[in-house]
This record gives C-alpha cells, sequence and structure tokens, in this order.
C-alpha cells in the first residue's frame, strides 16, 4: 500500500507575491484586490517552496503525494494564484481561498502532514496545536541557486525539529559537558518524536515506494560525537532511513546545505536558518508558545 502524504502550502510560499503582499499592507485590500485582478493573465514568479511543491509532484503515483493550495485570498484575487498553477502545469486540483481567515484551521480538516506558510501565526497556531508538521518558509535564496532537476533533496535539523527538544534544554541548562553526559547515559533510550517526527517516517516510507532513486533525505545536525551515536540509534528503532547525515560538531551549516543542494531545509533556529536561506529554500520550526526554548537567551546549539 502507498503511503499518501499531504502538504498544505500558502500561496505566498508557493509563488513570489511580495510586491503584491506590499501593496496590500501599503493601500489596502481595494486596491490589492484591483490589482490582482488586472494582472491575473501574468503569471506569478515562482516562490521559495515552489522548487519543492514541484518535486514532489513529479514523484506523484496513485495517491502518493497530495497538495492543497491554501492562501488568505479572496476567490476574486485568488484567481491569479489559480491561472499560475495552471501556467507552471502543476496538477494540484484543492484549493483553499479565506479571505484573510487563518488558514490554520483548515490543517485538520484536510489531514495535512505538513504545512508551509509566510504567515507566522498560522504557523504558530499549526505548531501549538500539534496537527501537523509546519514551517515558516524564509526568502528566496540568492539568484544563483539551481534546484535539482532530477532528485528531491530535503534536509533536517534534529533537535527540535525531528526530535523532541528534551535534550536541546538539557544543553541550555547545564551546557555542553553535562548534555554529553545526559546523552551517553541515554545512547540506548530513542529519542522522542519532535514537530517534524512522524513527518520524517512518512517521507522515509515515500522513498520506499519509490522505483528508483529520486528521493534523497538529509540529516545536518550541530551535534558531534558521541551525541551522534543516540541519533543514529534513533532513527533505526524508527525504520527511518536518511541518505546523507552531516554531524557537525557546531560548524555553520549553509556551505554543506549548498552543496547537498537542498529544495528545503528545516531548522528551529533563526541563527541557522538566515545564512542557510541565503543559499537553499529554508524554513524555520518555531517552538510551542511559552516553550523555554523560545526565551531570547540561547548557548551554542547542541543538535
Amino acid at each position: 500500500m502507498l503511503t499518501n502524504l499531504k502538504i498544505g502550502i500558502s500561496s505566498r510560499a508557493l509563488f513570489d507575491l511580495e510586491m503584491e503582499n506590499d501593496i496590500f499592507n501599503s493601500k489596502g485590500i481595494d486596491e490589492y484586490l484591483k490589482y490582482q485582478i488586472d494582472h491575473e493573465s501574468f503569471p506569478l514568479p515562482k516562490g521559495t517552496a515552489f522548487h519543492l511543491i514541484e518535486s514532489l509532484l513529479k514523484l506523484n503515483k496513485v495517491g502518493l503525494v497530495e497538495v492543497v493550495l491554501m492562501s488568505r485570498n479572496s476567490p476574486d484575487s485568488g484567481m491569479r494564484v489559480l491561472n499560475s498553477i495552471n501556467h507552471y502545469n502543476l496538477p494540484i486540483s484543492r484549493s483553499v481561498f479565506t479571505s484573510g481567515a487563518p488558514l490554520s484551521r483548515y490543517a485538520q480538516a484536510f489531514d495535512l502532514d505538513l504545512f508551509l506558510s509566510k504567515t507566522g501565526t498560522d504557523v504558530q497556531d499549526v505548531i501549538d496545536s500539534g496537527q501537523c508538521a509546519a514551517a515558516l518558509i524564509y526568502a528566496l535564496p540568492s539568484g544563483d541557486y539551481k534546484p535539482d532537476k532530477n532528485t528531491l533533496r530535503i534536509a533536517f535539523d534534529a533537535d527540535a525539529v525531528i526530535f523532541s527538544d528534551d535534550s536541546e534544554q538539557v544543553f541550555r541548562k547545564n551546557g555542553l559537558e553535562k548534555f554529553q553526559e545526559h546523552e551517553l547515559q541515554n545512547i540506548n533510550v530513542p529519542l522522542r518524536e519532535g514537530p517534524f517526527g512522524k513527518f520524517i517516517k512518512l517521507l522515509s516510507h515515500v522513498q520506499q515506494d519509490l522505483d528508483t532513486n529520486l528521493l534523497r533525505i538529509a540529516l545536518l545536525t550541530t551535534r558531534g560525537y558521541p551525541a551522534n551515536i543516540r541519533v543514529i540509534k534513533t532513527l533505526r528503532s524508527w525504520g527511518v532511513k536518511v541518505d546523507e547525515a552531516f554531524f557537525m560538531g557546531g560548524l555553520p551549516k549553509d556551505k554543506v546545505l549548498k552543496a547537498f543542494n537542498a529544495h528545503l531545509f528545516f531548522d528551529d533556529q533563526d541563527k541557522n536558518v538566515l545564512p542557510a536561506s541565503n543559499v537553499v529554500p529554508s524554513g524555520r520550526v518555531p517552538y510551542k508558545t511559552g516553550s523555554l526554548l523560545s526565551k531570547p537567551t540561547e548557548k551554542k546549539k547542541s543538535n
């Protein structure tokens, strides 16, 4: 039985609507609506997550991947988005237009596994509810980014993304030495699922359903030896196989991400996502509201 992966993506994550969003913010909804209707026949430029969605849809078999376009546009102003989907020949048949209402309430209604948006409140609501994985999509990378046309490449951070933030909290509270001791003491205890735990399991199953090497999954974490052993054993216990793993031991991630050429990279910290977003499409996974990790003071990241 093929795994069914359901992804909801906002129109601003799929297409570059930043100029139009500026019109909305500076001139109001009436001018925005007029502009969108006047430009209905002009396809929108590709957005940050366009190449991810395009490549995912290329993997599609019967029910393998399902994408829902989700937009705060009205149906009228959203016509340009639909025309752009048709222009790029994206096989997206389901769409949601809410006329400004939050999109987050529909994550459960469409049984999503992943929600991608450039609206922070929607992403935060989905993370807080635990309905599915969710990420705040950053701006487009620089012009020299060229996505792999043959293989879909997705990269994940470890703690507070794939795994829970339990170990990260140990690090921030007690420092690196105590963190290392904690990981060694629990080396045979699988890490708990984080906000992307279920998603990477599903993605791994999708990969197993594919006939050829069309998808590569990478783990990119600041953990080094010996804390990386627990990560490997956890993934093994989950039945998840990653194609590439980078245990950076505190080094920056952006150069490795550029070499891997990710279609999308997920991390929980702005200090990692911001430089990464300059070289590959990237998204930040927020902490739950009220989490100790959401406080502004940070130590060197352990994962």
